[in-house]
């Protein structure tokens, strides 16, 4: 490829990282690897024209004059580009709408029938520099939350629908899709299975996110009952309930701290419940406890420790995200979850969610002080900022 096509990466990658959740460039071009996996040339150009927030074909077609012949013309090129996963498209008032997704959550998971070891590779590459890890944390609301497991909750706990699964489900918006999750596929190629479940299934689209599964044939529709079933096997497995960080959510991963990236990031920080969003977290009544460590092996993210046998349980709180997985396992009720003293209620919808976080995005400046306070916090803690397998 000359450098001319080259520089239409380039030109797309600093369109991308303007956009709320951005797009650093690093030191090893991964990042132009990446947009090669999923764009043609042209069709990064067409990209350019979108924005990270949900617009009609005819202002995007106002910007796109240059690069088409007609409004069908990039009508058909953009369809076909959300049949790659390259972008996200919506019915709003009856009419097409597109936007630019972010890389995560967005364009890598609706790769996952496109995966290559090479996309794989430069992806590991990407999301390990310390750049996109920046990027990543900085913005001002996290993009996905963590809410209870059902059998969690107690009957005195005063619980919002936000934080109910099941309520949550039943008063979505359908329709429903269901896909593999892509970080379990990822570790299975790499011939690392996943230790939590060996059920592929477990990611869930609601609204909107199900029609692109169903666009770009990653995954399948399912009904609301369906949907409910799934989530309620993926708890009894022990998997950690992140859906969007909305009130109204368009997706629901299921993840385990083998293989997700997210709890990734999650347990090679040193303060992970900075950048979380939840509104509980694990207790122990030490009394009741006699340190038998089921709550240990069933927390997926190193929150709860066992320093001897017959020791209660230590909960460190700068690391618990209030998943609930470790309640429902105590032979001797000493767990429960508390909720937080404030709880933080979760904007509307993703695209409020996206206008928070591009109106109070990060500078440069910005982003050294939270690198600044990140490796004050290795320091303080003992964790260095690396990733944890």
């Amino acid at each position: 490829m000359d450098k001319n096509e080259d520089m239409v990466y380039v030109r797309l990658r600093q369109h991308l990282d303007r956009q709320a959740v951005g797009f650093p460039s690093t030191k090893s071009g991964a990042e132009i690897r990446i947009l090669k996996h999923i764009f043609t040339p042209r069709e990064a150009e067409i990209a350019t024209c979108l924005r990270y927030k949900l617009e009609p074909l005819e202002t995007v077609y106002q910007r796109a004059l240059n690069l088409v012949g007609s409004s069908d013309e990039l009508v058909a090129a953009l369809d076909e580009m959300a049949k790659k996963g390259g972008i996200e498209t919506k019915i709003k008032d009856g009419k097409k709408h597109f936007c630019n997704p972010p890389f995560i959550v967005g364009l890598y998971e609706l790769q996952l029938g496109r995966l290559t070891p090479e996309f794989l590779s430069d992806t590991d590459e990407y999301t390990r520099d310390r750049k996109f890890g920046i990027e990543f944390l900085a913005t001002e609301l996290p993009q996905m939350r963590t809410i209870p497991v059902g059998r969690s909750i107690l009957p005195q706990n005063l619980v919002s629908t936000f934080d109910q699964i099941t309520a949550m489900l039943q008063q979505a918006e359908g329709p429903f899709g269901i896909v593999e999750c892509i970080c379990r596929r990822k570790k299975e190629m790499e011939g690392k299975p996943c230790k939590v479940t060996d059920r592929k299934e477990t990611c869930l689209g609601i609204g909107h996110m199900a029609a692109s599964i169903a666009l770009t044939g990653a995954g399948r529709q399912i009904t609301r009952e369906e949907a409910i079933a799934i989530i309620e096997q993926n708890q009894k497995d022990g998997l950690v309930l992140q859906p969007s960080n909305t009130e109204h959510p368009e997706f629901i991963c299921s993840c385990c701290g083998c293989c997700c990236g997210i709890l990734g990031i999650h347990k090679m920080l040193p303060r992970p419940l900075d950048f979380w969003a939840a509104n509980f977290q694990a207790e122990v009544a030490s009394a009741l406890c006699d340190g038998c460590s089921a709550c240990a092996k069933r927390c997926q993210v190193g929150a709860v420790s066992v320093s001897a046998k017959g020791k209660p349980a230590i909960i460190d709180l700068n690391r618990c995200i209030g998943c609930g997985l470790c309640v429902p396992v105590c032979p001797k009720n000493a767990m429960s979850l508390r909720h937080k003293p404030v709880e933080v209620v979760p904007p509307k919808t993703r695209e409020e969610l996206y206008d928070i976080i591009m109106a109070n995005k990060k500078g440069r400046l910005g982003k050294l002080k939270l690198l600044g306070k990140m490796t004050i916090d290795a320091i303080r803690t003992g964790r260095p900022l690396k990733p944890v397998d």
